[in-house]
């Protein structure tokens, strides 16, 4: 089992990213260079938060061309998984491998504070350890995280189950105020329909131990070793 995580010019995360595979749920772990051709020896590749190529153009929208998009779309064709977190949400949904789009938060401002989270679906690799309708503790930060898709996709993705986080109140109900960012449905978290790419806007790798404010966050990374676990 073997965990990739892609550098991107201004990415900000992936040593954390890198920290939490490595040394908390303690599994091989190596970064990809975003100029890589290839992903060949990964079970799993981790798209880290940051500020791809400054978010000069769009959220994403350059790191989408990056040589190493194109490998990262053949693995996710080929069952392999793919988690991106924050501007790796916005960049997978550039690169056409999430449906949707990533805007301007609600308020016009970035927000970064902790949330809690409501798990819709157990049934992906990324929750398959998780109880449906549990709520876990974890930060966001960023300024484009307002998921939209137009009503036929977004109906497509809940009517399949796509929505695998929404943002919640403590006691798990969804409501406008809970949601820091306008989402539509208060959706934090997406799969594709084969369930093997995740993005989601709020970060697991801030809250992967106790000593960070919470170690819920943990809990996605040990459902993608179970899953890889189960698959052989």
């Amino acid at each position: 089992m073997k965990f990739g995580v892609v550098i991107f010019p201004g990415s900000n995360c992936e040593h954390d990213c890198y920290y939490v595979v490595e040394s908390v749920i303690g599994q091989p772990v190596e970064f990809i260079w975003h100029q890589d051709t290839s992903v060949k020896g990964f079970d799993a590749v981790i798209l880290p938060g940051g500020f791809a190529y400054g978010d000069y153009l769009r959220t994403g929208a350059l790191a989408k061309f990056s040589p190493v998009m194109k490998a990262i779309g053949d693995f996710a064709k080929q069952g392999g998984l793919v988690f991106g977190i924050c501007n790796g949400f916005q960049i997978l949904a550039e690169a056409g491998l999430l449906p949707g789009a990533l805007l301007r938060n609600v308020g016009l401002k970035y927000v970064c504070k902790f949330l809690h989270l409501r798990t819709e679906t157990t049934d992906t690799p990324y929750s398959n350890i998780l109880k449906k309708n549990q709520l876990l503790r974890i930060p966001v930060g960023h300024g484009d995280g307002n998921y939209f898709a137009d009503p036929e996709t977004l109906k497509r993705i809940e009517d399949n189950g796509q929505v695998v986080f929404r943002y919640a109140t403590a006691s798990g109900e969804i409501t406008p105020e809970a949601n820091p960012n306008g989402s539509l449905h208060n959706i934090a978290g997406i799969v594709n329909e084969q369930r093997n790419v995740l993005g989601m806007m709020p970060h697991p790798d801030r809250s992967s131990e106790s000593l960070l404010g919470s170690a819920d966050g943990k809990l996605i990374f040990e459902s993608m070793v179970n899953a890889l676990v189960r698959a052989g």
